[in-house]
């Protein structure tokens, strides 16, 4: 029929293959022939049963991204209209799913009479991941395949069911092992022999009764499963839809479905995620790794510091089935850390996020060690040390006499200089910065630090390992703090001007979760303690005159339950204290401060503007390749909201001409250099676009 679908007979069953590489995604180019060859067979008196199957590795694995908010999304046939032929066959119409269906794969499989699955299979309904929900009748039919209370976690949180649950569900019919279309076209002869009744999912009631007589009861979990999805719109949409499957007849809630698709599909949030979508596909394309760069194999990583941040960094490593040899200087902190790490693993246990095999399995491919000697047989060593650049020096020192040659050296340096590092060994080559986040087995991104030396072998091994211990990587330059720490100063420049001029923590703090951040900058400080930045200001000669005397009071954040805020006895709730609101009016009489009322909106300019401005001083100088690359960095380690698209895509969004002239604005109040337009920003707000403003390209 054509390169896309193809049809051959076993008899009276015709097997219908589709194969659209690499993916098999709905494009228009899979559906018109499709439309086709099921009507043909529909119609065909000769047929007694049509089994559908996908060529290569994976069933249909979603729509075809690319072709959203153009003509070919919708153009006939549509996804929808699919459904619909395959809902008036008067033969059986059989799935046959191995790898992944999801989305619209998964919409059409749920078209069919049945569905049989190879074990490995996975099913899923993840849209709302790119801001949307499905658009296809999934949220229709999947309550009446596996009930509504599970259709609901499965939609609103895109995550996937594997075979075994599925077929315990009933969103499949049966599991094979091995020979999957030979098995689906003996299960439809011997569906047709035993004569099973044809019911199309769309006139399967009989899951949804107990909700339906329980509306209340449903709103409550609801409420509950929208708990983590604050200030995003798509599961919202996803729950009331799921809702209307229960309310409405199903023609009505299907055409309310495509509604509340439509909506989103056509919103910046939507478009802000399938930016990210895209985003992270092309940060691992990183200049100068092609195809031809092989990785490096890597069977054992070494990880010197057993503190908070090294235990995270092993238990990243364990969780990818990686063994890891620990380094600590006293067999006293090699016992603790192990023990920290131990006690992480149970609490997921607790939870039921893990279970008691899955975490004896992983503190099993742990060994600790308080000798350097130790680390000869890894392949790749991490060192958590303290931040501070002489240590890290004496432990590359080290690493080069005792780590085999090839073995991969990283720094888990937040913000010093990696070439300086790279270069107290005799093989700078093999040196690079891996940037994890804390808590280091929880955060996905990984800031993958390349210094001037580094080997394009070590670069493409980092992205290897971090794809297998699930990180979210991407490729950086050498500057202090890299892109998102540097970032972040720029960020928080103002934040004590702020407050000496007459803003509140509570203010400054609810401007950024109004915006979407999980939490503001003043509270974020008492979570990591306030301590930290107070001994690095120290270390840097500079000060903080709010932030200082804190410190100077003991009150260094949560763990002393006072800083910014008051925390009452077991409890993370940040409560606004009086006496630092009089220590703030203090310390502006100090410095001669005359305070005013600050709006919101100039919070908004003086913190999030220089972010942006000091995105495009990154970008120009080549630290990162893309400004993607830099949103990528923001949702993924410090808590931009995906909805927004992380802060370059945002600031297109606001624009780019609005901000640069509240930049040149405050730069013209203050003189600071945080507020000066940089080359890059001014182009890019003549062009539109950062994609269209020019940089040097050091990374890219």
């Amino acid at each position: 029929m054509s390169q896309y679908v193809t049809v051959r007979r076993e008899g009276d069953i015709a097997v219908v293959t589709l194969d659209n590489p690499p993916v098999n995604s709905l494009s228009h180019h899979l559906r018109e022939p499709l439309d086709a060859a099921l009507r043909d067979l529909r119609d065909d008196a000769s047929v007694a049963a049509v089994v559908i199957h996908c060529a290569g590795r994976t069933f249909i694995a979603g729509a075809d991204i690319t072709e959203f908010n153009t003509p070919k999304a919708t153009a006939s046939p549509n996804l929808r209209e699919l459904i619909v032929t395959l809902e008036t066959f008067a033969k059986p119409t059989v799935a046959a799913i191995h790898g992944t269906a999801f989305g619209g794969g998964l919409e059409l499989a749920m078209g069919c009479h049945f569905r049989v699955a190879d074990g490995r299979a996975q099913f899923g309904l993840p849209e709302v991941k790119l801001g949307l929900l499905p658009g296809a009748g999934g949220t229709v039919r999947l309550p009446r395949l596996i009930g509504p209370e599970k259709a609901l976690s499965a939609i609103v949180s895109g995550n996937p069911i594997g075979a075994e649950a599925a077929l315990a569900d009933g969103l499949v019919d049966a599991v094979y092992d091995d020979d999957l279309v030979a098995n689906a076209i003996t299960f439809a002869r011997e569906g047709i022999s035993a004569g099973k009744p044809l019911v199309a999912v769309r006139d399967r009631e009989k899951k949804l009764a107990a909700a339906r007589n329980d509306l209340a009861g449903f709103d409550s979990q609801i409420a509950e499963v929208l708990k983590k999805a604050k200030g995003l719109d798509a599961p919202k949409r996803c729950a009331d839809a799921v809702r209307n499957a229960l309310t409405m007849p199903f023609d009505e809630a299907l055409v309310t479905e495509r509604k509340y698709f439509v909506e989103l599909v056509d919103g910046d949030q939507s478009k802000a995620q399938r930016h990210l979508f895209f985003a992270q596909r092309e940060a691992a394309k990183v200049q100068g790794i092609g195809p031809d760069v092989k990785p490096r194999a890597v069977k054992r990583v070494g990880v010197i510091g057993a503190g908070t941040m090294g235990g995270g960094i092993a238990m990243s490593f364990l969780n990818g089935g990686i063994p890891v040899t620990i380094l600590e200087m006293s067999k006293e902190a090699l016992e603790r850390g192990i023990h920290n790490m131990e006690k992480n693993y149970a609490i997921s246990v607790q939870r039921g996020s893990m279970s008691e095999d899955a975490k004896t399995k992983r503190m099993g491919l742990l060994s600790g060690t308080t000798n350097y000697a130790d680390l000869a047989d890894c392949d790749l060593i991490v060192e958590a040390v303290f931040e501070e650049m002489g240590v890290k020096k004496e432990v590359f020192g080290k690493l080069d006499t005792v780590s085999n040659l090839g073995a991969i050296l990283a720094s888990n340096t937040s913000y010093l200089d990696v070439d300086e590092i790279a270069a107290s060994t005799s093989r700078p080559a093999d040196v690079l910065g891996l940037h994890f986040f804390s808590p280091a087995n929880v955060m996905k991104l990984l800031e993958i630090v390349r210094g001037a030396k580094t080997a394009p072998d070590v670069i493409a091994t980092a992205l290897d390992v971090a794809r297998r211990i699930g990180k979210v990587p991407v490729v950086v330059g050498v500057c202090h703090g890299f892109v998102g720490n540097r970032m972040l100063a720029s960020r928080s420049a103002e934040l004590e001007d702020l407050l000496l001029e007459g803003a509140t923590p509570a203010q400054v703090d609810k401007v950024f979760t109004d915006f979407g951040w999980p939490m503001g900058p003043f509270a974020m400080g008492d979570l990591a303690g306030l301590d930290i930045g107070w001994r690095n200001r120290k270390s840097l000669g500079k000060t903080a005159a709010v932030a200082d005397a804190l410190c100077e009071q003991g009150r260094f954040g949560q763990k002393t339950g006072k800083g910014f805020y008051l925390y009452e006895a077991g409890s993370r709730a940040p409560k606004s204290d009086p006496e630092v609101e009089a220590l703030i009016e203090a310390k502006a009489r100090e410095n001669g401060v005359n305070r005013r009322d600050i709006s919101a909106e100039e919070i908004a300019e003086r913190t999030m503007y220089p972010m942006i401005n000091e995105g495009a001083k990154v970008l120009e100088e080549g630290i990162a390749a893309r400004a993607s690359d830099i949103d990528i960095v923001w949702t993924n380690g410090y808590g931009f909201p995906i909805g927004k698209g992380g802060p370059m895509f945002w600031a297109e969004l606001e624009g780019l001409g609005k901000i640069v002239e509240r930049l040149e604005y405050w730069h013209g109040k203050t003189g600071k250099d945080v507020f000066d337009p940089s080359a890059l920003m001014r182009r890019a707000a003549e062009a539109g676009s950062f994609r269209h403003a020019s940089s040097t390209g050091k990374v890219a």
